[in-house]
């Protein structure tokens, strides 16, 4: 897969170096040397270039980005994509419960990354997999895959810096009447591999804000909406647990499986700038059917 870009370089431009300018535009230091060893990789006006070359305004730049091999490790398997958007530089997948986004040991090729890999092989391009956003196997909701590493750098700093912004829709136990706030550090659970808990020696800060959508009297269940002003690993699940009403289904925290299979929680709405463009983009996936018992 290659993608190449095109830079008129105006007068605020000008005096930077293309090594500056590129910085500026979202080009990480490890895309800069891969420029550097492309054939053609940095032309201006139309001729190879360095990225210690001073730009003057007018001048004309071309980036042409590459890759050759796809992803090591990934079998491409065949298998239904729920494909909510897709351009040259970004895909957004609805993603399944029971699906973990990475081949892991002993589970090599039932995963949204071999959904993927197949996807691109039937039309011919060496794809190399770059999630994102991380949901757990059996969340279900959106995902964004770069298709390049430029697009991969933008919005792992766009994560990283709470750009991205994250609401889902978890079924919880019990009746929540107002909007609220969890503001609790969260750690590993001491003797766990995979459990969280709420650790407040020795926890990461953590914030989960959610509001009430809909209670269901007869089940005594809430629908909540919940956004993250954070990103730790089962942060909902953790923190509605030890709010009181713990995510349903919950295999980890709450094992009530008499409505669902899975625990209920699921990645509704995505609102990012667009890593190229700078459109602004916001996607939305409904209730998967094994949720909508909550509004029925």
């Amino acid at each position: 897969m290659f993608r190449t870009f095109h830079y008129t370089i105006t007068d605020e431009q000008a005096g930077q170096t293309i090594g500056e300018f590129l910085r500026s535009c979202g080009y990480s230091r490890h895309i800069l040397t891969r420029l550097k060893q492309t054939k053609n990789g940095i032309l201006l006006d139309g001729r190879p270039a360095l990225t210690n070359h001073r730009l003057r305004e007018g001048e004309h730049l071309s980036i042409r980005l590459e890759e050759a091999a796809p992803s090591a490790h990934i079998p491409p398997v065949s298998m239904e994509l729920s494909i909510v958007y897709e351009d040259d530089d970004i895909l957004v997948v609805n993603k399944p419960a029971d699906t973990p986004i990475h081949p892991s040991f002993g589970n090599r090729e039932n995963t949204l990354a071999n959904g993927i890999a197949w996807y691109y092989q039937q039309q011919e391009i060496s794809f190399v997999y770059r999630c994102i956003n991380r949901l757990d196997r059996d969340t279900s909701g959106l995902l964004i895959i770069a298709k390049h590493m430029l697009s991969a750098a933008i919005l792992t700093d766009d994560m990283k810096h709470r750009r991205i912004h994250r609401t889902y829709l978890a079924i919880v136990e019990g009746k929540l009447e107002h909007p609220g706030t969890v503001e609790a550090p969260i750690g590993r659970k001491e003797g766990s591999i995979l459990e969280r808990c709420v650790d407040f020696e020795r926890g990461e800060c953590a914030v989960t804000h959610y509001t009430p959508v809909s209670y269901h009297e007869k089940l005594n269940l809430t629908l909540l909406s919940l956004r993250l002003a954070t990103g730790r690993t089962h942060q909902i699940r953790v923190h509605m647990n030890y709010l009181g009403h713990p995510v349903i289904g919950d295999y980890l925290y709450y094992p009530r499986r008499d409505f669902i299979k899975r625990q209920a929680l699921h990645s509704w709405k995505l609102e990012f700038l667009h890593p190229i463009t700078k459109e602004r983009l916001t996607f939305e996936a409904p209730l998967p059917d094994d949720m909508l018992f909550i509004i029925q």
